[in-house]
């Protein structure tokens, strides 16, 4: 559905039926007919319309809504214009609010300018300045800024760009390339620096926060390499009576694995209680193993001679999970994601897979972690799954790797572990003990 804002058409969808209206929108990268084709996101939006009336739009410029010219961004208050529309539009006569990133400061607008239309705020990833100043000096600096719009100019719609914003899914290749085409359905390169451009450099809504006078929400990713906690706690420390909840992970998106989080979070903002959201879960011990130097063995074998290597490691890895009653859950090319329902059996079946494929001329780096994971059916996801990744990513050539968890589990069992150190897991808050198996 449209509404016309002024000469341009803003697209809307509502779904749910809910006691609460909920108005939900994302900044720049937001595209509310792409939205359904990326799995993550057509979940979160889900988990949002089960306990609300969902209305989620494309604010101008960005999306299924008209664009707008380079040289013509609407302002900050513009912006809120959009908001209003869409609220009449869907009926809602008041409604809450979650907004994330760019949208953030709209919504901040909008509830200081008409708290009558406003139930609830609920700010995700989000600020209330971007850029550095005397009374702000969490914010980036010029350079900063200079170089984050040259990035996000340069990488648009790649899934380069996405694993940066989300680190917590750079393994997750369906994921980077869904997302990347959802940023590429959003807006083109020069239109995304150009409004990013505007955005990190004139926004600034501080003076807006104390006029706030209804119940907030404030939600932010802990380590988010771009727009940084500091951020977020400003924004609760700034808004009378703000709560604050800090995510995990480093995600900008906040989609997987923290949408769950934040869904269930929301709701019981919302509607006081927390939701009993029916997602199977199961504890597993999780594999993951890379060829070390892979690429340039490509190159230098040629591609049949590479082709019927690479067959031969797959055999190889199959025939020692079927020996270990591993489960294979996806392979890339080259590696391999398995589970197995015993820690113990899933180090002896890693052991025997780098002896085996060591007979090849192979070297793998190997990681192991044992967590609660997420069933999507055949599936697994999850943080615990991005953990056993980063694990085995750090792993030497021809290395197995641990977590403690695993090595916790498997006192007993006859063992022996050499002690790896603590290490920091990309897009992982804290650090992790890590081991490696002897023998």
């Amino acid at each position: 559905m449209y509404v016309a804002v002024g000469e341009a058409d803003v697209a809307y969808q509502v779904v749910g039926d809910g006691p609460v209206d909920l108005l939900y929108f994302y900044g720049l990268g937001s595209n509310i007919e792409v939205f359904w084709g990326v799995p993550e996101f057509a979940e979160f939006l889900k988990r949002l319309a089960s306990f609300s009336r969902l209305i989620f739009f494309d604010r101008r410029g960005t999306g299924a809504s008209d664009g707008v010219p380079r040289n013509a961004i609407p302002t900050w208050e513009e912006w809120t214009e959009d908001v209003m529309a869409v609220l009449d539009a869907a009926g809602s006569e008041r409604a809450a609010i979650l907004a994330a990133t760019d949208a953030g400061p709209i919504a901040v607008l909008f509830a200081a300018m008409h708290p009558e239309r406003v139930s609830a705020l609920a700010l995700l990833n989000t600020s209330a300045r971007y850029q550095v100043a005397d009374d702000y000096p969490g914010g980036a600096s010029p350079d900063e800024v200079d170089a984050l719009v040259q990035l996000l100019g340069a990488g648009w719609g790649t899934p380069e760009l996405i694993s940066l914003t989300d680190p917590s899914m750079a393994d997750d290749v369906e994921y980077l390339q869904s997302t990347a085409r959802l940023a590429r359905a959003a807006a083109t390169p020069r239109t995304a620096a150009a409004q990013y451009d505007y955005i990190l450099r004139t926004l600034d809504v501080r003076q807006a926060l104390p006029l706030i006078q209804v119940p907030t929400l404030v939600l932010h990713s802990v380590a988010s390499p771009i727009i940084p906690i500091e951020h977020g706690r400003y924004l609760a420390e700034h808004i009378e009576g703000a709560t604050l909840v800090e995510l995990p992970l480093g995600d900008i998106f906040a989609i997987t694995p923290n949408n769950y989080v934040v869904a269930v979070e929301v709701a019981e903002f919302l509607t006081g209680e927390r939701p009993a959201v029916e997602i199977e879960r199961l504890l597993t011990t999780m594999l993951f193993t890379d060829i070390v130097g892979s690429t340039q063995r490509a190159a230098s074998l040629g591609d049949e001679r590479w082709r019927t290597l690479l067959d031969a490691h797959d055999r190889t890895i199959r025939d020692q999970l079927r020996r270990h009653r591993g489960r294979e859950i996806e392979t890339s090319g080259d590696g391999f994601f398995a589970s197995f329902d015993g820690p113990a059996r899933a180090i002896r079946c890693a052991q025997a897979i780098v002896e085996a494929v060591g007979t090849l001329g192979i070297e793998l780096r190997v990681g192991l972690h044992t967590g609660e994971c997420e069933v999507r059916g055949d599936h697994l996801g999850g943080l615990a799954v991005h953990i056993a990744a980063r694990v085995g990513a750090l792993a030497a050539p021809g290395e197995i790797l641990i977590s403690g968890t695993v090595k916790d589990l498997v006192v007993g069992s006859g063992i022996e572990f050499t002690d790896r150190g603590e290490h920091e897991l990309k897009g992982v808050p804290g650090t992790w003990k890590l081991f490696a198996p002897k023998g």
